[in-house]
């Protein structure tokens, strides 16, 4: 990770975005969440990652993690005056 507010990911065909960091977080586990959206994409996706003391990034797939990701982002936009949920 580049610094607090944004990063850069490689997709799988090797092409680089800089994405901007909504928050990171740790779960109940110790996994390390991070809420990141595309600052090139109009409909303003969140999208839910997961990452290791390394930085290697693999997205949030399992229906558990999504809810919990959902309920936290919602819980910081709700702090923040942000709006409601994901």
């Amino acid at each position: 990770m580049n610094d607090t507010n944004t990063m850069t990911i490689t997709d799988e065909s090797g092409r680089e975005y800089e994405v901007e960091i909504l928050l990171t977080f740790d779960g109940k586990d110790g996994t390390h969440y991070v809420l990141f959206t595309d600052p090139q994409d109009e409909e303003g996706n969140v999208y839910a990652y997961k990452y290791d003391e390394d930085g290697n990034l693999n997205a949030v797939e399992n229906e558990d993690e999504i809810e919990m990701c959902q309920e936290v982002l919602g819980a910081f936009q709700n702090e923040n005056g942000e709006g409601h949920g994901a």
